[in-house]
């Protein structure tokens, strides 16, 4: 039995929606996603909760107070009267990176923390819950139209926190020689998977970046025009036995295939394969958040950094797409995918293939990798405030992926969305999507 137990209740940076949402609806919309990550830790021990395995990742109980942190910091402190800390301390334990807001604690060393405990952040969220439950609930209709945007806010962030909550405790259990498994699931034997077919898209002036009503991000903005040469698209996405054929070519031990950089690391870190791929008795097995698992062909590759999708799709006589040549294919497209409302917690293989010339797979399964650089878009500003540190620093050394994995909230994800990490990062579920110049 899980001894995880949240108590019972007593008594940054976007640009904001357009209405703002009604105080039942509000209320109605924070308490769904937080107790998402209350759901999630459902299968959870306390001792799931506490392991970090790299500086990129952090335990689970970091992420359960972080996200209640930020409703403290950015709505409490701010909005309500005469309101003192609940725990001072927790202000530099679970302050991630805003500078603005004062000291933290160093990153690579929160799986150092013990204290507070998991029952402790457990009461925490509860008491956080109540008081922001208690704020929406007695705000007048001027305070609300302040209120909305910072709580919505809270909440995608919390949402971007429940799917590294999931990356992040398959990381933990790959390192447990056991291989736990975080959720049981159905394994149904898959369809054969159809070639890929090249879509074709025309040369042409497009807009691209968020605009109108609803959340964004201030990074999918200002909407703005960009010019996109002609290109094709693969109909979907590479499957693990598109790249078993890569690695089986030599593809890990040719350094022409390979950006000099990528060629370093893959040398430096010995990679062999994707990130969680074991061999055992010839046959490729894979870590999954069921357990091991016998590697599905079908399924879309995942878990490779940018290096190793750059380097696949050299050797496939192709390239990774830009940004905007993923946005202006997805023009359309309804968001409709394999993402963690489904609790696969996995990627799925294609269940239907592309029609009427749109590509397939473009949302949910895997973040696909572009070759965009991620960066301002003319005419970028951040919000004002400690907010403002939310996605612009990060602006360097880091590559954009589009499109949500089996990991996202459907609710949280938009044509729009700029994902984005460093080209060596391999822990996200992150796939491979081909393009093609047209000459």
């Amino acid at each position: 039995m899980n001894t995880i137990t949240e108590p019972p209740q007593t008594k940054p940076a976007s640009r904001p929606e357009s209405r703002a949402c009604s105080k039942p609806g509000l209320l109605r919309r924070y308490l769904q996603i937080r107790g998402l990550s209350k759901k999630l830790c459902e299968t959870l021990e306390p001792e799931d909760c506490v392991i970090q395995t790299m500086p990129e990742t952090s335990p689970t109980k970091w992420h359960l107070a972080h996200t209640s942190w930020f409703f403290e910091a950015f709505v409490l402190k701010p909005f309500s009267p005469d309101y003192q800390p609940l725990h001072p301390q927790y202000g530099f334990l679970f302050n991630s990176y805003y500078n603005a807001v004062g000291p933290f604690y160093s990153r690579p060393h929160r799986g150092l923390l013990s204290r507070p405990t998991v029952k402790e952040v457990f009461h925490y969220r509860a008491d956080i819950d109540l008081l922001i439950s208690d704020l929406i609930e007695s705000a007048d209709e001027r305070l609300r139209e302040k209120l909305d945007p910072i709580i919505t806010l809270g909440l995608h962030h919390e949402q971007q926190h429940q799917e590294l909550m999931l990356t992040d405790i398959k990381s933990v259990f790959w390192q447990n020689p056991l291989r736990p498994a975080f959720r049981p699931r159905d394994r149904q034997q898959p369809q054969p998977v159809p070639a890929i077919n090249w879509l074709r898209f025309k040369e042409g002036v497009f807009w691209v970046g968020h605009e109108g009503p609803g959340f964004s991000y201030d990074n999918e903005g200002p909407r703005h025009r960009v010019f996109v040469q002609a290109c094709e698209l693969a109909s979907r996405l590479v499957t693990n036995a598109d790249f078993l054929a890569f690695m089986e070519d030599g593809g890990y031990r040719r350094p022409e295939l390979w950006l000099s950089l990528g060629w370093n690391t893959l040398k430096e870190r010995g990679w062999e394969a994707p990130l969680y791929w074991e061999k055992r008795d010839e046959k490729w097995h894979t870590m999954t958040l069921a357990g091991m698992a016998e590697l599905v062909p079908e399924e879309p590759v995942c878990h490779v950094s940018l290096f190793e999708a750059d380097a696949y799709a050299r050797w496939a006589g192709a390239r990774l797409p830009t940004e905007e040549e993923w946005e202006t294919a997805a023009s359309g497209l309804p968001l409709e995918g394999n993402f963690v409302e489904r609790e696969v917690f996995h990627v799925a293989p294609l269940a239907s293939p592309a029609s009427a010339g749109k590509p397939a797979q473009m949302f949910g399964d895997v973040w696909e990798w572009t070759r965009s650089s991620y960066s301002p878009y003319p005419g970028y500003s951040p919000v004002a405030g400690a907010l403002g540190e939310y996605n612009g620093k990060f602006m360097c050394n880091q590559y954009v992926l589009r499109g949500g994995s089996c990991a996202t909230s459907q609710s949280h994800i938009r044509r729009t969305y700029r994902n984005f990490f460093p080209p060596d990062a391999r822990w996200q579920f992150t796939g491979i999507r081909l393009a093609k110049d047209l000459v």
